[in-house]
């Protein structure tokens, strides 16, 4: 009975006209950077952070939840179409998905597509729901020594289960870690790392950093390699499943709802890991994988419900714990810090209307995805023939204007420039960015939770190993380093990733 009156409140939030609205257009800008190459929801969010400080926060998180999951959506459109993933987690449905085109078939992969994206983002919303306020009960008996060590078990996950070198990943958190101490010292009021800049007092503006890693870099990058993209002229039709694609995509979309709605929970997996880890699944559990990569109707169902599942469950460590599982909910929680709402337990006490206005969106908006997707699919195909010399201009003027309206100050726009050449070496060398932004926002928290587990055992750093739940997070962050540095773990590791 208290999740039915949870989720009465959460529509009664989420169904006021403002809500609605910014339900609708974060569901459009999510499909509309799903379907553009380049531009993924880590940019989107990144650019569109410093709009949503004059908005309410339930409308600002309604809106950059759409883009999430929209994205997840609009990325199948163009990987089935033009063979193009608009999203690294749509990267597998090219495989079957343009061949269902090449075929004819186009229309039912679309279908597909998008019903089985709606099936799993509905059925892990409901999950998100079910295990909300039990998980937020249990936070509430966390100390500061369960804080750390669960940040530090969320820290290696994402290193371990992300794609790239390992090495690189470690250092990329570190130099998060480093940067989020950049300012005053909270305990003795000491400037740290400012080098006499006064406007660094304060640390290094998350915006600025986000907008510069992800947004100017990916602009840079996308005008460097001048993409040239051939569009598919042919007529779509044929959006109905027939008989035989039903009987064979209801279980594919079962499995990979089921495997996107665990992974999604997992500290890095998420979306990406979820699509791999499905095709991967239902290739081998199938009696003829060799019709894989040949226009198989499961090769689309399975990855596009997980990649969609997952992006619902990855909201339940962020609003339950406080600890974002990837980079945009990074993103997320840095939204919450802007508007004075500290992700974790405490959110669904306070701020219940915000808690479940937010979850109760992301059914309205699967549902509005579902409903816009199918016959916008030529608007968003046309969209790819706009010159990326005319469309990254545009952007870049955006992000400026956005950038000072902040502060109105001019050096958040030149440390914006800074962080997008970094984020530009970063490339070059292959490394990547998102680590950073986890080691950022999850650095001054684990900072003040060392301190305080450290002031309250008075020195004795065996608090974070005598506290049997500080203890078990640490023994599974140590058993994920060792599992991964076997050899054939490795080896399989890098092999589910070199697809991107």
């Amino acid at each position: 009975m208290e999740l039915l009156a949870n989720l009465a409140l959460g529509f009664q939030t989420a169904v006021s006209p403002m809500n609605l609205l910014y339900c609708l257009v974060g569901a459009l800008i999510g499909t509309l950077i799903g379907v553009l190459p380049g531009i993924g929801p880590v940019q989107t969010i990144a650019i569109l952070l410093p709009t949503t400080f004059t908005l309410p926060p339930v409308s600002a998180l309604i809106m950059l939840a759409g883009i999430y999951y929209g994205a997840q959506y609009g990325g199948s459109t163009t990987s089935i179409l033009v063979n193009v993933p608009g999203e690294a987690s749509s990267v597998v449905t090219c495989l079957d998905g343009h061949q269902m085109a090449r075929q004819g078939r186009a229309g039912a992969a679309l279908t597909i597509s998008a019903l089985g994206s709606f099936v799993a983002g509905s059925f892990a919303t409901l999950v998100l729901a079910v295990l909300a306020v039990p998980l937020s009960v249990l936070a509430f008996k966390f100390g500061p020594a369960e804080y750390f060590s669960l940040m530090v078990f969320g820290l290696i996950g994402s290193v371990v289960l992300a794609s790239g070198s390992m090495i690189k990943a470690v250092g990329m958190i570190m130099l998060g870690l480093l940067l989020g101490m950049v300012g005053t010292d909270i305990t003795s009021g000491v400037h740290r790392f400012t080098f006499e800049i006064p406007e660094l007092s304060d640390g290094i503006g998350f915006v600025s950093l986000a907008m510069g890693l992800f947004g100017i870099c990916d602009i840079i990058n996308s005008l460097e390699k001048r993409e040239k993209r051939d569009i598919l002229r042919s007529k779509l039709a044929g959006f109905w499943l027939k008989r035989e694609e039903i009987k064979a995509a209801t279980p594919a979309v079962i499995r990979g709802t089921l495997c996107g709605s665990l992974l999604g929970i997992l500290p890095g997996g998420g979306a990406i890991l979820a699509s791999f880890t499905a095709y991967m699944l239902e290739k081998k559990s199938s009696r003829h994988p060799e019709n894989f990569g040949k226009g198989d109707i499961r090769g689309v169902a399975a990855p596009e419900s997980a990649n969609n599942a997952a992006a619902q469950t990855s909201f339940i460590p962020l609003l339950t714990l406080g600890i974002p599982p990837n980079v945009v909910l990074a993103m997320m929680a840095g939204a919450m810090m802007i508007h004075g709402i500290r992700p974790g337990p405490h959110v669904i006490s306070s701020n219940p209307a915000l808690f479940w206005g937010v979850i109760v969106s992301m059914w309205i908006g699967n549902a509005i995805l579902v409903i816009l997707n199918l016959p916008l699919v030529g608007i968003w195909v046309r969209l790819l023939s706009v010159p990326y010399r005319f469309l990254y201009p545009a952007i870049l003027l955006f992000c400026c204007i956005g950038l000072y309206s902040v502060n109105n100050n001019t050096f958040d726009i030149g440390l914006t420039a800074a962080c997008g050449l970094l984020g530009y070496i970063f490339h070059k060398l292959e490394c990547e960015p998102a680590p950073l932004i986890l080691g950022f926002v999850l650095g001054p928290m684990m900072e003040e939770n060392l301190r305080r587990g450290m002031l309250l055992s008075r020195g004795d750093a065996s608090i974070f190993f005598t506290r049997p739940l500080s203890l078990a997070f640490l023994l599974m962050a140590a058993a994920m380093l060792i599992v991964v540095a076997l050899p054939a773990i490795r080896q399989s590791r890098e092999k589910a990733f070199q697809e991107e």
